[in-house]
């Protein structure tokens, strides 16, 4: 047995787990990952990066990288309903191909002016670009094939035990930290002795129980059809529901159904799989089928806890989504910039250890209201039953499908235009920020309202030049400056270095955006989230305690 020490060891190389690694590396902490999968995801799982999660990758450099994968850039990322594939259209809720939601996001008004568009790619593009980059982000070790079989805490480390899923090898790891990282069946959280609580696999008409999943080519999909293409293709009959994400723009899809009561997922063919796919499109077509598997949808659980001590966790290990909306990839890479500057600064001693606990705090509230949201969305489409003769050729069928196509189409709006999910995150409560000091926006789904108030998304601005507002934020503290030379601000900046922080000052000639803001002084957190807003400081030392957690 080999033996190694590091300040964070991390077991998991999902998106929470390999953007976590970036965001230590690139602070200077030394990682090991370890991810018991032979390399990164093969099938396509999540297919939806928000908006959010892409000024994050901005935030980190490779937003672009990101954006040329997926989809081609002309193609559209319609939401398409049918009976069935090759038959009835029954509504089509139109969103603009990726190369043209860059002009959505280029000014600045509206729920989404942002400084980055969603971008519709599979997670399978998404991980080998957040591996590479977390590989080259600094003191970081990152192995696949390896899996973590134990671990105890004790006088101020982590003793962690790791194998080779080959069996030939065996590592220990000395780590100040250990997170997991390990996805729904967290062998961390399970030995910390943490519960998942709420519903687990709720029954629904669809998207609830067993379904199953397969990963096809089928590249004259759209021309045997009669279709035009569409990022998301949902299938609405009695006989057979199911939804189709396109995958790489050029044939590839990933094909969910939910199985019959005499459909057993371990004895599926890939006979079977085709079988299922055929069902949905009501004429015959020639596909490849790469992949197949079961999983349960109904879920909307989040762990009681998310640690203790040095052990801690995030992404699906905390909590666990049925996808619609598109939210559990999302919330676990927001799960990775809460708490990778958070454990840099404490491993720095810049900031006190209990910062650590603000962590679950902040992201505990956000995994329960967007499970609910995901929840709320499944419900909608899923209780929404077909009626027995929507696929008939009559006045009936027609009266139905006119029926269906209004509500799925209303549906559509409601769970893919989500600007208040995806920018409305609040820590509000958090031992770590100071309470509000104005009325709190409302929390919609659909709308999203800038605030300034600590504890939120920097409202984002574009100026005149093109350039975006968050292209200028520091990657750990900002402080924007509204007015004239403050004496308050050179306060606060220079107790920052006292601490060993790093902090960009950037002096904003800009009323609308000071409007915004609502104060001449304002503190950006390392995860781009307001910390602080003032239009003076009497005391710089407990604006900084409490925002490292030494409060008290």
């Amino acid at each position: 047995m080999t033996r190694k020490q590091v300040d964070v060891a991390i077991a998991g190389g999902g998106p929470f787990g390999l953007t976590l690694a970036i965001e230590l590396g690139r602070r200077g902490v030394s990682v090991a990952l370890y991810d018991a999968k032979a390399s990164t995801a093969f099938n396509p799982q999540a297919n939806a990066t928000q908006a959010r999660t892409m000024e994050y990758y901005r935030r980190l450099g490779f937003a672009d990288e990101i954006r040329s994968l997926g989809l081609p850039t002309d193609y559209p990322t319609d939401i398409a309903y049918f009976t069935r594939y090759g038959a009835h259209e029954l509504t089509r809720f139109r969103l603009p191909a990726s190369g043209q939601a860059k002009d959505m996001v280029n000014r600045n008004d509206g729920s989404w002016s942002a400084a980055e568009a969603p971008h519709r790619v599979s997670q399978k593009f998404v991980e080998p670009v957040l591996r590479h980059h977390a590989e080259a982000a600094g003191d970081t070790d990152i192995r696949f094939g390896w899996r973590l079989t134990g671990f105890d805490q004790a006088d101020g480390h982590v003793s962690c035990r790791f194998e080779s899923v080959s069996g030939d090898a065996d590592e220990e790891v000395d780590a100040r930290y250990l997170i997991g990282a390990d996805g729904a069946r967290s062998f961390v959280r399970r030995a910390l002795g943490i519960s998942y609580a709420g519903e687990y696999g709720k029954q629904r008409h669809f998207f609830g129980g067993q379904m199953y999943a397969v990963y096809l080519r089928c590249p004259d999909f759209y021309m045997r059809t009669g279709k035009q293409p569409a990022w998301m293709n949902w299938v609405f009959n009695p006989q057979r529901r199911a939804f189709m994400a396109a995958v790489d723009g050029r044939g590839e899809f990933a094909f969910h159904t939910q199985l019959k009561d005499n459909e057993r997922e371990d004895s599926m063919t890939d006979a079977d799989a085709r079988r299922l796919f055929h069902e949905t499109c009501g004429i015959e077509l020639d596909c490849d089928i790469l992949d197949h598997m079961g999983w349960t949808a109904g879920h909307s659980l989040v762990a009681d806890r998310f640690g203790e001590g040095r052990v801690w966790f995030g992404g699906d290990a905390a909590h666990l989504f049925t996808p619609a909306g598109g939210l559990g990839y999302n919330t676990a890479v927001e799960d990775a910039v809460n708490l990778g500057w958070k454990l840099a600064a404490i491993l720095k001693g810049q900031a006190s250890p209990d910062l650590l606990h603000s962590y679950e705090q902040e992201r505990r509230p956000v995994a329960l209201r967007n499970t609910a949201y995901a929840c709320g969305f499944a419900d909608s489409v899923g209780n929404f039953i077909p009626h027995d003769h929507i696929e008939d050729d009559s006045a009936l069928g027609e009266k139905e499908r006119h029926r269906a196509g209004a509500y799925l189409n209303d549906h559509a709006r409601r769970e893919f235009n989500i600007p208040g999910i995806t920018f409305g995150t609040r820590y509000d409560g958090s031992p770590v920020l100071p309470r509000p000091d104005g009325v709190v926006p409302e929390d919609r789904a659909n709308v999203y309202q800038p605030s300034g108030l600590p504890g939120g998304r920097p409202p984002h601005w574009w100026f005149d030049d093109g350039s975006s507002l968050y292209d200028q934020f520091g990657f750990d503290w900002t402080l924007l400056e509204f007015s004239p030379p403050n004496p308050a601000g050179k306060t606060l900046a220079d107790a920052a270095t006292r601490r060993g922080l790093e902090i960009k000052s950037i002096q904003i000639d800009a009323p609308q955006l000071r409007e915004l803001y609502g104060a001449d002084l304002v503190l950006i957190r390392p995860d781009q989230m307001i910390g602080w807003r003032g239009d003076a400081c009497p005391n710089a030392d407990e604006v900084w305690d409490l925002l490292l957690g030494s409060a008290g």
